[in-house]
């Protein structure tokens, strides 16, 4: 990488320039470092390229790996659902739990018949009084016409 080499260069430059005596101040080539700015500036755009190349690349290999691991892991749950559910845990909680649905059925069948009978009765002792009472509207009812035709 070119750009390394020429950092490297300015850093010699730099270590092998006069020294000012009694300050941390150096002396160096003016026209040397200028040169060197001026390899940086036309080797930097290579080396930006290849530097965004490489993030791009990155992130292409991380977008990937991540979809690679959602699906693996999508698999490894859809593999776990289907040796579960053919288990013989599972099959026996399928058998009892379709035996109690079966008797919760029955029992939900005799309630209603239950509430049906009763509902019968009621309707049956309703009707009786029913029929009481137009029994005596029936004897009024006479008894009025009796009195009517005999003019009491």
């Amino acid at each position: 990488m070119e750009l390394f080499n020429i950092i490297n260069e300015m850093e010699e430059l730099i270590e092998s320039s006069f020294k000012v005596p009694m300050s941390r101040r150096i002396l160096v080539d003016e026209d040397k470092l200028l040169d060197y700015l001026d390899r940086i500036r036309t080797s930097l755009p290579d080396e930006l390229r290849q530097a965004k190349w490489v993030i791009q690349e990155r992130e292409k290999v991380i977008t990937d790996s991540k979809r690679e691991a959602t699906r693996i892991m999508e698999d490894a749950e859809k593999e776990l659902e289907k040796k579960a559910d053919e288990s013989e845990v599972t099959r026996k909680a399928y058998d009892i739990a379709a035996q109690i649905k079966a008797q919760a059925e029955d029992v939900a069948a005799q309630i209603k018949q239950s509430a049906r009978d009763y509902a019968d009765e009621i309707l049956a002792e309703l009707e009786s009084r029913l029929d009481q009472v137009a029994q005596q509207v029936h004897a009024g009812r006479n008894e009025l016409q009796d009195m009517k035709d005999n003019k009491i």
